[in-house]
């Protein structure tokens, strides 16, 4: 990871190297912190952070589930964001903004724990590789089940949730392909490590509701909007590992990997390698961040550098 110039804390900037917590950091022992994922891209008009609202609402709401008072209004942690971007005078980045129980006690309760907030970036190039982003990547369903409901909010962005989303990655990784897909506790496709999933077949484009104990991604959303907008019929539905492989298309979307198609599910060729929805989407994506597209302007928080 390349550093950069400036990291926000608990409103203050402080320099890259200079951002440090004790080891006795309460968060860091026991996995109570929430965090969200945020893209700046270039535009004709300078860096534009994508969604910053939506971020920032869904790191608010995850705050209400874990009972995490932030000290921070909405605002505020959005023209940290925007200061954040301005400071490092990086274009293109990945944001991360995160909120954990600070250094005080140790023991489960984290009550009594101040909440500490910081704001990072940097720059994250092709998430899956640029290889799998061109032509696809492979991906395998995972032994291990996507976190239920009635154990962890799946709707928070916890790091704790992550744990799981780590063991999967590996066993991906340890199989030989790019990627992972989880199953719910019944049994049924819920989403990948770190994006959400879409299928597509006879034309009809289908993602797992947030029943399925799925994140509801931003660019999951997106995605439904683009669908709603070009008229692609869609629905929210369950669907099985089996359809998984006789999909028409298969794609990946989430805040690091946008658009990504999945070629292959465990040795199985999806469709016939065709991907006309998935191209078409994964373009229009493209232009809306990158600012091509007027209609989706309002999605696009400039920043002047």
């Amino acid at each position: 990871m390349k550093a950069l110039k400036k990291i926000w804390m608990d409103g203050k900037f402080v320099d890259w190297e200079d951002a440090k917590i004790h080891v006795l950091t309460h968060g860091l022992h026991y996995g109570y912190s929430i965090f969200e994922g945020i893209r700046c891209f270039s535009t004709a008009h300078g860096p534009a952070i994508f969604r910053l609202d939506g971020h920032i609402d869904r790191f608010l709401n995850s705050a209400k589930i874990y009972r995490m008072n932030l000290g921070f209004s909405a605002n505020e942690l959005r023209e940290a964001c925007i200061d954040l971007v301005r400071k490092n005078g990086v274009p293109e980045s990945y944001i991360r903004p995160i909120a954990y129980t600070g250094y005080g006690e140790m023991g489960l309760n984290p009550l009594s724990n101040k909440i500490s907030v910081s704001i990072a970036s940097w720059e994250w190039g092709d998430y899956l590789g640029k290889e799998g982003n061109d032509g696809g990547v492979r991906a395998m369903v995972s032994s291990w089940v996507r976190l239920d409901p009635r154990s962890l909010p799946p709707q928070a962005k916890c790091s704790a949730n992550y744990a799981n989303s780590g063991l999967a990655k590996m066993e991906a990784i340890a199989a030989g392909v790019e990627e992972a897909i989880l199953l719910n506790s019944h049994g049924v496709v819920a989403e990948g490590p770190g994006e959400n999933v879409f299928r597509v077949k006879d034309g009809i484009l289908s993602t797992p509701p947030a029943s399925s104990g799925i994140l509801r991604g931003i660019t999951r959303d997106t995605v439904i909007q683009f669908a709603l907008d070009t008229n692609l019929k869609f629905y929210r539905n369950d669907f099985t590992r089996e359809e998984l492989y006789t999909s028409d298309e298969l794609f990946f979307s989430g805040t690091a990997v946008g658009i990504a198609k999945v070629r292959e599910v465990d040795g199985r060729k999806i469709g016939n390698g065709r991907s006309p929805v998935t191209e078409r989407i994964s373009a229009l994506y493209r232009d809306v961040v990158h600012g091509k597209v007027a209609k989706y302007s309002k999605w696009l928080t400039r920043v002047d550098m």
